[in-house]
């Protein structure tokens, strides 16, 4: 799946409202302030903390 640019737009992580990064690789969105991964499941975000994984954040 290939999120449009709109769409990034307007998805926001459910915890913090803040921006979500796509990882094509792993089809995720990456919230990196809540260090959390939302899973694509059918082409279909799935927004839930409670079924979001924890990641580690790599520092620049």
């Amino acid at each position: 799946m290939a999120f449009d640019t709109k769409l990034m737009e307007i998805l926001a992580c459910p915890v913090c409202k803040g921006k979500l990064d796509y990882d094509k690789e792993q089809q995720e969105l990456i919230c990196k302030f809540d260090r959390l991964a939302y899973k694509i499941d059918n082409d279909i975000p799935v927004l839930l903390e409670t079924e979001a994984r924890r990641i580690e954040i790599e520092q620049d």
